[in-house]
């Protein structure tokens, strides 16, 4: 199944609700909507050639780019799909290396996000081929024989074309106070310290980039983007939860516990399975809501007493 989502384009329109489904057939649901998705994109309507002028032959000697385009700020512009070819002898291997070979060279006006090209600041994420990746790290499948599709990350506003509304995303990201929040005075200017083993445990949590491939590729983010804060937010919630240094624990698992925070996460997996850094949201977030689970058989606890 893994395999044949790899392979999926999904439809990169204006993120719509929809409503709450129980976990049992969470993924089902997933899969049957991801099914009538690449049913719909392979009988696309709106596909435009750049350059109409291209001979067979010459296309059959480039790779084809299929790229979202579409500004909702134009009252006479539509959503579609705009054609280009590109001879992958002449870039560099990454879709963000097409992308911008394409802007330089043949379409100045196509708008997307990138800046550290590294993988590091996460502003380059979009759909690749079905997956929700960074373009700067996500090397381009060489066969010609086979378009390749680059839309919007999924469920998101788009602003234009590759560029979606990021405001809610960052916006939840700063309920969660993501920095080191203390009761105890400094003394003068000490450091915090942490032993071998509590630092370990920030692994794997510190490096996410914030690139929203994983909570926009989050079926229970689609259903309540207003409500749960998605797989990024909660395992960056969990990062400040569980380091050593900060003194807020309770606080901050008592604030996470209201409300379809974290509860809602139904472990489908595909935060972990897209994401481009390599982390593991889901298993971060299992951990998360035991540890939620815990304060509240505490605060029950010491309630009787």
């Amino acid at each position: 199944m893994l395999q044949r989502l790899s392979k999926v384009i999904r439809r990169p329109m204006f993120w719509h609700g929809t409503h709450h489904h129980d976990s049992n057939d969470a993924t089902k649901r997933l899969f049957d909507t991801v099914s009538s998705t690449v049913k719909g994109i392979q009988q696309i309507n709106y596909v435009v050639e750049h350059d109409p002028k291209l001979t067979a032959e010459e296309k059959s000697k480039m790779k084809q780019f299929l790229i979202y385009r579409y500004d909702p700020a134009d009252e006479n512009d539509f959503p579609k799909y705009v054609s280009y070819y590109v001879d992958l002898k002449k870039i560099p291997p990454m879709y963000l290396d097409a992308l911008l070979y394409i802007k330089d060279n043949y379409d100045s006006s196509l708008s997307l996000r990138r800046s550290c090209r590294e993988g590091i600041c996460g502003s380059c994420s979009m759909n690749c081929n079905g997956l929700h990746k960074l373009a700067c790290i996500h090397a381009i499948d060489t066969d010609l024989t086979q378009p390749a599709y680059i839309t919007p990350l999924g469920h998101m506003f788009v602003v234009k074309d590759l560029v979606v509304d990021m405001t809610n995303f960052y916006t939840q990201y700063k309920t969660i106070d993501p920095y080191l929040k203390r009761k105890t005075p400094k003394e003068g200017n000490k450091e915090y310290i942490q032993s071998v083993d509590d630092r370990k445990l920030l692994d794997g949590l510190y490096e996410c980039v914030l690139c929203a491939c994983c909570s926009t590729s989050c079926p229970s983010y689609w259903w309540h983007p207003d409500r749960y804060l998605g797989p990024a937010v909660l395992m960056q919630a969990y990062r400040w939860i569980v380091d050593s240094r900060d003194e807020y624990t309770d606080e901050r698992l008592e604030k996470l516990a209201e409300d379809v925070k974290v509860e809602d996460c139904q472990n489908i997996g595909m935060c972990s399975f897209t994401c481009p850094k390599g982390l593991d949201p889901q298993k971060s977030m299992n951990h998360l809501m035991k540890l939620i689970e815990e304060y509240k058989e505490r605060k029950i606890a010491s309630a009787t007493l």
